[in-house]
Order: structure tokens, then C-alpha cells, then sequence
């Protein structure tokens, strides 16, 4: 009976060794095929001995600088539906930090400081001036508050969609199974396994709605077959506490201006975390003295589902609460 067991084991280990090599065979096969899709958007600038690629679009006098979240591999392509919006009257500026949509994979630790600098350093070299407005979403806000913080002339606003506050991440600090749970789905990516189940490694909504062409959704996939849960973003996740942290020690950007758009599925709307969420941006909001929150119904990925909504949010909190500020001085 155990020779018995024993052969099943082994059968079934052969089996899934022998899966896995097909699995990441495929994957090289398509990653080869996709990169004749991969002809580069945006201007690719040098920093730290990688390129880092920012996409710019329409004119004003001021430019909002669109930060993805974790994972969006593709920002370019995913956040067009929102930034579209902006760049009709005003500059935008899509920063693709590394790892992300068209930019080298650094594979460094991914500390905060490390980041800022690439950013600000890709912007000013792709022709793209301070001061800026800000548009983060989700982990992105880190980045974006740290950026006020440590360079607040730099900074005229925050738009934040969704955000994580850097008191949020220091507070719930990822537990060892998070911690394996991030690094195994980082080595299955690399396998190619993620190939199995298109709907983590894009937004389905992306594909479903009309402001990408059928050639631009090609390529978002592609781009996002490509970069998913690559070295940087595993990083990015896995130091999100210490980068937090360095913010946590610092004052709060208490003179830069922020909008907090807090979205609220129907569905979880009386939840313990959208209650504690959005106590947490109330009393964020309190320590800063230009500030706003404002609740959207729809999923984290908000932008996807109210790009109009964001963008009049938006430019009514900067017209009436920033600018009109800077003119009765």
C-alpha cells in the first residue's frame, strides 16, 4: 500500500513538473509574439541605468501627473478612460514607474526615497515641470503624500483615488502568509501560470468599455502578460510598510491640497473596512488645511467606472478651493 502511495506522489509531482514546463514554455512562445505589439507610447527617459517611460498629453498650464496603483501593469492604457478627460483642457502626464507598462524592471528594493527620486527625475526629463498635480491611486498615494511632504513646493494639489494612507499601511502591516502569498504569486507569474486566469492579470472592465481601441486592448494585454507581478511590484509591496513608515515620522503635508475620493461599493457600503476607511480620510482631511472628501459608488478601481464624476470633482476643488486661494493673495 505505501509503494502504492508512493507512486502516486511521484506520478503526480512528475505530472506537475511536466505541466509547469509547458506552462512556461507557452508563456516565453507568447511573450515572443507579443513584444511585435510593444512598439513604445510615451518617451523613454534614462535614470539609475534603466529607462523609465512617461506618457504625456494635451496643454495647460497645469499638469496632472497620473500615479497607478499596485499591479496595474499597464497604467497608460488602464487610466485612459480618466485622464482623457483632463488632457482636453489641461496637461497630463502618465509616470510608469519602473515595472510598470513600458518602463525597465529595476529590481530593486523598492524603497520609497528610491522611487520619489525616479519620478521626479523621469518628469523633469521628459519635459514635464513642476509644480504638479497629483493624481494617485491607491498605493500610489504613499508616494504621492511622502512627494508633499519632502517637496511641497513641487505640489499645487492631490487628487487621490482611493487611496492608501500611509497610517493605513502601517497599521495593518502584512503578516508572514501575506508575505508568501506576494512572493509565491510573484514566482508563478514567472512561470507564466498567471496565463491561466486572464481576469487577475487585466481588468476585465478595461476590455468591456470603449476608450481603447481594439489594437490598444491587444496591447494592454500583452503589456500586462508581461509586466504582472514582476520583481518591482513584489518589492513595492512587500517594503509598502517601511515606505509608510518614513511618511508616518514626517508632519502631514498640512499646506498641500488634497481631494480624497473615497469609493464605496454597494455592496460593501455598511462593511467594518468602508466605515473604518472612511473614518480614517475624515480625519486625515482634518490635519490638512485645504481638504475634502468625497464618497463615489463603484470599486477601487474607480476611474474605470467615474472618470466624468472625477474629473468635475476635481476641477470644481481646484478652481474653488486652490486657485481662487492663489489669486486673493
Amino acid at each position: 500500500m505505501k509503494k502504492k502511495f508512493k507512486k502516486i506522489v511521484i506520478y503526480f509531482i512528475a505530472a506537475m513538473l511536466i505541466g509547469l514546463v509547458v506552462i512556461f514554455s507557452y508563456h516565453q512562445y507568447q511573450l515572443n509574439k507579443e513584444s511585435n505589439l510593444l512598439g513604445n507610447k510615451g518617451t523613454l527617459v534614462e535614470v539609475d541605468h534603466q529607462k523609465i517611460n512617461v506618457y504625456t498629453e494635451g496643454d495647460g498650464e497645469d499638469t496632472y501627473v497620473f500615479m497607478a496603483g499596485s499591479g496595474v501593469a499597464a497604467p497608460i492604457y488602464e487610466m485612459k478612460g480618466l485622464y482623457s478627460k483632463f488632457s482636453q483642457q489641461h496637461k497630463i502626464a502618465v509616470i510608469e514607474r519602473a515595472g510598470y507598462g513600458y518602463s525597465d524592471v529595476s529590481k530593486d528594493e523598492r524603497d520609497i526615497d528610491t522611487i520619489l527620486a525616479q519620478t521626479r527625475e523621469a518628469l523633469l526629463k521628459s519635459g514635464n515641470k513642476p509644480p504638479y498635480i497629483l493624481v494617485p491611486h491607491s498605493i500610489s498615494g504613499v508616494e504621492a503624500i511622502y512627494w508633499a511632504q519632502k517637496y511641497p513646493e513641487e505640489i499645487k494639489g492631490i487628487i487621490a483615488l482611493d487611496i492608501g494612507l500611509p497610517s493605513q499601511y502601517v497599521e495593518h502591516k502584512m503578516g508572514v502568509v501575506d508575505l508568501w502569498t506576494v512572493k509565491g504569486m510573484n514566482l508563478l507569474t514567472r512561470l507564466g501560470v498567471h496565463r491561466l486566469i486572464p481576469s487577475k492579470v487585466y481588468n476585465p472592465e478595461v476590455m468591456k468599455q470603449s476608450f481603447l481601441t481594439n489594437e490598444e486592448k491587444e496591447i494592454y494585454k500583452a503589456l500586462s502578460y508581461k509586466q504582472t507581478f514582476n520583481d518591482d511590484m513584489k518589492n513595492e509591496l512587500l517594503h509598502v510598510y517601511e515606505n509608510s513608515l518614513k511618511s508616518e515620522e514626517l508632519p502631514k503635508p498640512k499646506d498641500t491640497p488634497i481631494l480624497l475620493i473615497d469609493a464605496i461599493a454597494e455592496q460593501n457600503k455598511d462593511s467594518k473596512f468602508t466605515k473604518y476607511n472612511s473614518q480614517k480620510y475624515a480625519e486625515y482631511a482634518e490635519q490638512i488645511n485645504i481638504a475634502d472628501v468625497k464618497e463615489l459608488s463603484g470599486t477601487h478601481s474607480i476611474y474605470l467606472y467615474k472618470p466624468d464624476e472625477i474629473y468635475n470633482l476635481a476641477i470644481e476643488f481646484m478652481k474653488t478651493k486652490v486657485d481662487n486661494k492663489e489669486r486673493s493673495r
